[in-house]
């Protein structure tokens, strides 16, 4: 999960790229990073941190060019190193930088390929470089005569053939203009926004964007998605060109997007974020009324902030009172991105206080969007008890997370998934809920079609297993557990391949 930002304007671009990433850090509070280009030259910022404190005056003023694009990162691929942060940059063929939302599947074979075969180094460990060297090696092949739309195209279609997985992409080519694209299942969001420009009346400028909601913030109007294996080409002088460059293409969006990552304010592939989670609002409370249909309830208290939505329509629809029994301190980062039991734990009190007296002698039933590693949702439920309830009841607005994501999110070790090889009522014991209820996987299905029925099926592997990219086999599912697991970041030492086993079907 990561946030994207490209802009072709007819002005200095630099302020609008920083405020989109602020409008975009709850995708990332990892790094960020800003590249523009004026006059044939390419100006970098980037480090680790958040927006504000990347970004200082001095920096500002450097980044000078009507062109640009941006990032934000939290880390799913390769080490959290400033020099892993986007954007990514090679000089050759023309100049080309790159940010990159997602994660390819095969990065390790293409890794090798660029080496032996195409003769690039990479110098990181990071998957979106690989990317950007595979677009230069394919874009090299085709150069031998004036760069157009056309050949640009041609080379986003050898990316298709080569990269496995999730990419929503801006690639800038200096001096020429940038090009957006979007893997062939559409996985990772990316939108196409216009604005008529003040400077030059009668000019477009152009935006493409990771979220709808920072397309209000900087007026520009939305043109819409970009289509599952569509590029879109915008010149320095705001000439667009659009074309669907492989034919291996299915609208598979991530689910998780909706439930989780995304603004609710947002709108991504026609489906509103906050109507998505009030639906699920009231098919939970229909599931409750199923399953407890004798319950004590007397309060609704959502763990802020992504459930608020689904939790007042689910005590809505109940007859329950809402209320907010947690305060959350903005300035902690997201719990079940960071390494560690004992970082989450202690993240978890200094990100969440409680309101005593919306507990205190109260049968309680929180309510999340999910339930990841548990140990989140078990010092949650510790808290309601400390704070005097009498029972703690739990509901998630999705189902159970027993798979790891490799497509851009941070959930890699099946063994750190607390719904991974256990059923509902031995996830209730290990997070010490009184009773606990999941969404169904259907209910997800039928919020996402009132949205936009157009679109059949989406990406919701976490929920399945079901990879559908394919390459994910058992040996990369175990390359990742031993990647990023909690033990091999906490203690730094190589898993042996029994170990790594053990993991995953712990």
């Amino acid at each position: 999960m990561c946030g994207i930002v490209g802009a072709v304007s007819t002005s200095a671009v630099n302020q609008d790229l920083y405020d989109a990433l602020m409008v975009l850090q709850h995708r990332g509070q990892d790094a960020a990073g800003i590249m523009t280009s004026h006059a044939g030259r390419v100006y970098l910022r980037k480090a680790n941190g958040l927006v504000k404190d990347v970004f200082r005056t001095e920096h500002m003023l450097r980044l000078q060019g009507n062109m640009g694009i941006g990032h934000v990162r939290y880390p799913t691929a390769g080490s959290t190193s400033a020099a892993e942060a986007q954007p990514f940059y090679v000089n050759s063929p023309y100049g080309l930088a790159i940010v990159h939302n997602g994660n390819l599947v095969n990065a390790d074979v293409l890794k090798q390929d660029l080496m032996q075969s195409d003769h690039r180094h990479i110098n990181t460990d990071s998957d979106s470089e690989v990317l950007l060297n595979v677009f230069a090696h394919e874009l090299q092949q085709l150069t031998k005569q004036v760069l157009t739309p056309e050949i640009i195209f041609q080379a986003i279609s050898g990316v298709y053939q080569r990269c496995l997985g999730a990419y929503a992409v801006v690639i800038m080519i200096v001096g020429y203009g940038m090009v957006a694209f979007r893997d062939p299942h559409g996985i990772r969001p990316l939108i196409y926004g216009k604005r008529q420009s003040i400077t030059q009346p009668g000019r477009m400028e152009h935006c493409f964007a990771s979220e709808s909601t920072l397309f209000d913030s900087l007026h520009y109007q939305i043109v819409g998605d970009v289509k599952p294996g569509e590029a879109i080409f915008v010149s320095l002088a705001g000439e667009v060109s659009q074309q669907l460059c492989t034919d291996r293409v299915a609208y598979n969006p991530c689910l998780f997007e909706y439930v989780y990552l995304a603004r609710p304010d947002s709108v991504i592939d026609k489906i509103l974020v906050y109507q998505f989670r009030t639906f699920l609002g009231k098919t939970l409370a229909e599931k409750i009324q199923r399953q407890f249909l004798d319950h004590d309830i007397d309060v609704v208290i959502p763990i802020p902030e992504t459930s608020c939505s689904t939790a007042l329509t689910l005590a809505q629809s109940l007859g329950l009172h809402y209320r907010e029994g947690f305060v959350k301190n903005r300035y902690v980062g997201r719990t079940f991105i960071m390494p560690g039991q004992q970082t989450r734990r202690k993240s978890v009190r200094q990100k969440l206080t409680t309101i005593v007296s919306e507990f205190q002698g109260k049968n309680v039933l929180l309510v999340d969007d999910s339930i990841v590693r548990g140990t989140t949702s078990r010092e949650i439920v510790q808290m309601a008890r400390d704070a005097g309830a009498k029972k703690v009841y739990f509901a998630s607005a999705a189902p159970e997370v027993r798979y790891p994501n490799v497509y851009g999110i941070d959930m890699p070790a099946a063994n750190e998934l607390v719904a991974h090889g256990r059923n509902v009522e031995q996830i209730r014991e290990k997070i010490g809920a009184d009773w606990l209820v999941f969404q169904d996987l259907s209910a997800l299905y039928a919020a996402a079609k009132q949205g936009n029925p157009d679109i059949l099926h989406y990406e919701d592997s976490v929920f399945t297993g079901n990879y559908i990219t394919g390459g994910v086999t058992v040996d990369y599912l175990e390359n990742l557990a031993q990647l990023r697991g909690d033990i091999a970041k906490n203690s730094g030492q190589q898993l042996d391949n029994t170990q790594i086993i053990d993991l995953y079907n712990s």
